[in-house]
């Protein structure tokens, strides 16, 4: 795959080059040779910070092009740094520009390719490990499942070895006892051994353990605990001593904070300064003529960690006693008829792109509830809390898959919750994009659950 981006990487270059001509790409002081030559060696250098992960067995796609875009960004910023020190060619903003855009998405293009091509070939058998199960419990039996329902994966499950002799007769690829393994793995060439037996037989895990080290066979564990604690588990290291973490979140990177942070800023002060203008006086004078009362409402809602803030929104309803205690509902009395609209819409949010540029609320995120809220479902639902582990957002992930507006039932604010956590747990900048996107589609097409 390495030649391959390489080929793109060049092959853009030179479209871009020609493409331009010279009154947009700038003078090449050295010769062409020596910048070419650095190009390549910026890839190569850049593959530090993005290595392929060719011997991963599951990607997915949209993990592809965010691996890729990040490529090609470390591999421009690169080659136009040592463009600029090493004075070897001086080459034009608008060259740099429309090559990146260009790379990033044909690298993109080329890659998702690559890892489809491998999927089917894959598919037809080739390309994959053959594996062996220790343990036909049900940690085993779910290994298994998973591995077999997609053959794109790369494994070649052999069977299942365990100490239980009655499964023989149950299992259609039980292998034998444990004190098989060995023998078998050399016989067969197996490439990978998964052990799944409880933790009380330490004897035989670090038989194996050792047999598979001085084999070269890669080993895995199924830890016992999976069996009732059915998460992704994060490995951290303090000096010798692993630990588990129940939760992956991206955003405890400083990187991946300063990123969203930086974004919410462009971002906010974008819709600041170009859109609330124009939105304050038309909005405002309708909210006037509604009904009396102010034209932004503001509201106390539980934040990062659980920090209270005070949120902004264009008001929608008649000022009422009620406003801090009870969710807008539909036909609600209380709403005015403007209001109606700036709900369908997602209007009545955009002076929340203030509390953005605060910092209390980004972009993307969990979206803020109200203090009474916060106070009762953090009572009944368990991982209610988790959600204030970022920062609540202008709009969610809950938001756009079906999950916006009122929460008539427990089960309605346990998916919000449910998704809300999933995000935290797989936050990227490109689901971030993806979540803005189809927010801005669905405020052009209305949504039926906002009211």
């Amino acid at each position: 795959m390495g030649m391959g981006d390489l080929f793109i990487l060049n092959l853009m270059f030179f479209v871009v080059y020609y493409f331009l001509g010279e009154s947009y790409a700038g003078a090449i002081t050295g010769s062409m040779r020596e910048v070419v030559l650095l190009l390549n060696f910026c890839y190569f250098f850049s593959l530090y910070f993005v290595p392929m992960q060719l011997h991963m067995s599951v990607v997915f796609i949209d993990k592809i092009v965010q691996r890729a875009f990040l490529m090609v960004t470390f591999f421009i910023f690169f080659f136009a740094t040592c463009l600029t020190f090493l004075n070897i060619g001086d080459l034009l903003a608008t060259f740099l520009i429309v090559y990146y855009l260009l790379s990033v998405v044909v690298f993109s293009l080329w890659r998702v390719f690559i890892r489809l091509s491998l999927k089917a070939y894959r598919k037809k058998g080739f390309n994959s490990k053959k594996i062996i199960i220790v343990g036909a419990g049900k940690n085993g039996m779910e290994i298994y499942k998973v591995m077999k329902n997609d053959l794109t994966y790369g494994f070649k499950i052999m069977g299942f070895f365990d100490d239980n002799i009655s499964l023989k007769h149950i299992l259609p690829n039980y292998l034998g006892m444990t004190n098989e393994v060995e023998e078998y793995a050399i016989e067969k060439e197996i490439d990978e051994i998964y052990y799944t037996l409880p933790g009380t037989q330490d004897e035989k895990l670090l038989r194996l353990l050792n047999f598979a080290e001085k084999n070269m066979i890669r080993f895995y564990i199924v830890p016992e605990f999976y069996r009732n604690l059915k998460k992704s588990l994060v490995m951290e290291v303090i000096e010798s001593i692993p630990l588990l973490s129940i939760r992956r979140e991206p955003l405890q990177a400083a990187y991946n904070r300063i990123l969203k942070r930086c974004f919410d800023i462009v971002f906010s002060l974008g819709v600041i300064i170009f859109i609330f203008p124009g939105l304050y006086i038309i909005v405002g004078t309708l909210i006037k003529l509604s009904s009396k009362g102010p034209t932004i409402f503001k509201q106390r809602r539980t934040g990062l960690y659980g920090h209270e803030f005070e949120c902004y929104k264009f008001r929608t309803m008649r000022v009422n006693p009620l406003a801090d205690e009870k969710q807008a509902e539909k036909d609600d009395p209380r709403t005015t008829k403007i209001g109606n609209f700036l709900r369908r819409t997602n209007l009545d949010e955009f002076p929340q792109f203030f509390n953005v540029l605060y910092g209390d609320m980004s972009v993307v995120g969990p979206r803020p509830h109200m203090l009474k809220h916060t106070e009762l479902y953090s009572a009944i639902i368990d991982k209610y809390m988790v959600r204030h582990l970022a920062k609540p957002g202008v709009t969610g992930w809950a938001q756009v898959t079906g999950y916006r507006g009122e929460t008539k039932t427990l089960e309605q604010m346990e998916g919000r919750v449910k998704r809300d956590v999933w995000y935290i747990e797989n936050w990227s900048f490109f689901l971030d994009l993806k979540i803005i996107v189809v927010t801005v589609i669905n405020m052009f097409k209305g949504e039926k659950n906002a009211y």
